[in-house]
């Protein structure tokens, strides 16, 4: 754990995070309808770093990788009315420290800057094709 401002902490590898903060934090983002048992394999599969105002979950980052060839940001939140504090920026170095690869980034349009500021480069192109979520 790592504290920063006077009452935000990290979780570096937070394999305790529940799924119903998680989803909470995920809904102030991105408001959806969230599977809660698929949500709880999805975090299994991730690293998960967090930050916590004191019992609230505020942020989170998530890195999927194979240890070696590949490591991919799934995503990167913060409670709305958290940003601005450097939380997302705290999340992103630990993430830099905690991966055991490079890592790669789809930023979201306009989302750019943020990833620039922090020394991360445009690199591939990306692509995406959608299939509906399952509940």
């Amino acid at each position: 754990m790592v504290d920063i401002e006077e009452k935000i902490t990290f979780v570096t590898d937070d394999k305790d995070v529940s799924v119903s903060k998680f989803l909470s934090l995920v809904n102030a983002v991105w408001p959806g309808d969230y599977h809660e048992q698929s949500t709880v394999e999805a975090l299994k599969r991730t690293l998960n770093i967090t930050a916590w105002d004191h019992e609230k979950l505020v942020g989170c980052v998530r890195i999927l990788t194979d240890g070696y060839f590949f490591g991919t940001i799934t995503e990167i939140l913060v409670r709305p009315d958290y940003q601005g504090r450097k939380i997302g920026k705290h999340l992103m170095e630990i993430a830099w420290e905690q991966s055991p690869t490079s890592l790669f980034i789809g930023a979201q349009p306009g989302k750019e800057h943020f990833f620039e500021k922090l020394g991360y480069t445009k690199s591939i192109q990306s692509f995406q094709k959608k299939k509906q979520r399952n509940r």
